[in-house]
């Protein structure tokens, strides 16, 4: 992999959507439409679509020259937010939350809560930063094309 932090980013970025693409069509019908091993695979690619997005942002603060006195994934979403790169970042902070408290307990009140926030909170804000990241974004939506390739915006 190339270590140039600006293509680095752009590297991650490519995976991220990759990743975002799947947990979105895993969640297409809602998570009422789901059985429980259904869920389980969303909760997976939550988990690995959001460790690529803090990464992904993190790479981006690098290249564009920002210095990050810590590199974990809560002083990253802080940093992001602070420099107007993430929007909502209480959302993020709760997703992060969710994914810790996922990854160390089996409670099924928070599974089937953390299924549901991913659906209705955490795919709108994951979703907010792949169309960040796409700056053409309204070129592809003329063309018909609702997939952002690294030709057209990396």
């Amino acid at each position: 992999m190339n270590r140039n932090p600006d293509v680095r980013w752009k590297q991650r970025f490519e995976h991220f959507e990759r990743a975002l693409g799947l947990l979105r069509d895993a969640l297409a019908q809602g998570p009422a439409a789901l059985n429980q091993l259904e869920k389980e695979g969303v909760v997976q690619r939550f988990e690995y679509t959001l460790e690529l997005a803090w990464k992904t942002v993190k790479d981006y603060l690098e290249g564009s020259g920002i210095v990050l006195t810590s590199v974990t994934p809560r002083q990253v979403i802080k940093d992001a937010f602070a420099a107007k790169i993430l929007a909502d970042g209480q959302t993020w902070i709760a997703m992060i939350d969710h994914r810790t408290l996922l990854s160390h307990t089996y409670d099924p009140v928070n599974f089937e809560e953390a299924v549901v926030a991913i659906h209705d909170r955490y795919l709108p804000a994951l979703q907010q930063v792949r169309n960040q990241y796409c700056p053409v974004r309204s070129r592809i939506a003329a063309t018909g094309y609702d997939k952002c390739s690294r030709e057209l915006c990396c």
